[in-house]
């Protein structure tokens, strides 16, 4: 069978326009100015309702020139270019139509998937609609699994069409939602979502066994007149140690150096049903005059380590006199915490922060941390 070169001239959008809720009739028109021969071997029909589709959209489309990279006239221009000969629609054949009418811009991940381009999507919902659909067409045909899709804030008019077509959410940030397409049966094998929020809480104490101490204007019923050590979630990409030094920095004013980590804490369910771990940091001070917060902080001190021991919320919470019996040990040298190692492992050739500690075993257990 021999399929002459497709030529956009010979149906005018204002044909498509007036037929495009007639398939029939539409496509009759369509294949006898193009002198298309039936064929069994090629399903003809297929090929000529996928082209038409295209200058359909493209017909209707007014978007910029990210649609246009689609649906433009380069997509009509490669289509008219092509001479299509052979007896069936195999891999190569398939491979040309969905070249021709576009494939979204995407990259392969390591674990044979693929991310979609963000920078490149189009703008229009009604350009990326169809371009969506046949996208995943062509990557389920090419074998691949998980299909990740960013959208900016800016297009967030596209997620119910990505929702439609069967994305579901991964993860937000103030900037963009992160969806996520499992193509093969079974269950999705795609990484979750973080499980866990992480903070920090800073104890530092002066020369004069005093515990630096704040009232967060914020706080639940149960902790109010608490005072208790600064605390803060650490921000993304920052280490542990260096998330305790900013977070009593901002609360306080006070300058720090950070000594060791001296427990955590493992709970579940926290916040919106994450896991939250909470580190807890032995500081030395290195200045003493408080600036207090007063955005989130009400008051801040020095307090005296056994006035603040003697708090009635301490007193009667397990966890708290725990935390606060360790780190009197490791004031006394009666215990050890966690220092930072940086270190680089060949799994990904990063430097990383290995938390361990180091110890001289003489008559008395001295640390060797900062």
């Amino acid at each position: 069978m021999e399929l002459k070169s497709f030529d956009s001239m010979c149906v005018s959008t204002s044909e498509i326009a007036s037929l495009r809720t007639n398939y029939s009739t539409l496509l009759s028109t369509f294949t006898r100015k193009n002198s298309f021969r039936n064929s069994s071997h090629f399903n003809c029909r297929r090929v000529v309702f996928n082209y038409i589709t295209g200058l359909i959209l493209r017909a209707q489309w007014s978007g910029t020139t990210r649609d246009h990279k689609y649906f433009g006239d380069n997509v009509a221009a490669k289509a008219s270019s092509n001479v299509i000969n052979g007896t069936s629609l195999n891999g190569a054949t398939s491979n040309l139509l969905f070249r021709n009418l576009g494939i979204l811009d995407a990259f392969d991940d390591e674990y044979g998937g693929v991310v979609i381009d963000p920078d490149t999507l189009p703008t229009n919902p009604s350009a990326f609609a169809p371009i969506l659909h046949l996208s995943l067409s062509h990557w389920k045909n090419m074998g691949k699994k998980g299909v990740w899709l960013k959208l900016p804030l800016e297009q967030s008019d596209l997620v119910p069409i990505a929702v439609k077509e069967g994305f579901q959410y991964h993860h937000a940030e103030p900037g963009y939602l992160m969806l996520t397409y499992w193509i093969p049966e079974g269950p999705c094998m795609l990484p979750a979502n973080a499980s866990h929020q992480v903070g920090v809480g800073g104890f530092v104490v002066n020369d004069n066994n005093e515990v630096l101490v704040v009232q967060e204007k914020h706080c639940s019923p149960a902790t109010l007149g608490l005072w208790k050590i600064p605390t803060g979630f650490i921000l993304e990409a920052e280490e542990i140690y260096m998330g305790a030094v900013r977070e009593v920095k901002e609360e306080t004013g006070i300058d720090t150096e950070f000594v060791e980590v001296i427990a955590f804490r493992h709970a579940h369910n926290v916040a919106f049903e994450k896991s939250d771990l909470f580190f807890i940091c032995m500081l030395r001070p290195l200045s003493t005059k408080i600036t207090v917060d007063d955005v989130e902080i009400e008051a801040a001190k020095w307090m005296p380590l056994a006035e603040f021991v003697e708090q009635p919320l301490i007193q009667e919470d397990s966890m708290f006199k725990k935390i606060i019996d360790i780190c009197i040990a490791r004031m006394g040298k009666r215990y050890c915490g966690l220092s930072p190692h940086h270190m680089v492992s060949k799994f990904d050739g990063k430097i990383s922060s290995l938390y361990y500690n180091v110890m001289e075993t003489h008559q008395d257990v001295t640390c060797i941390g900062n």
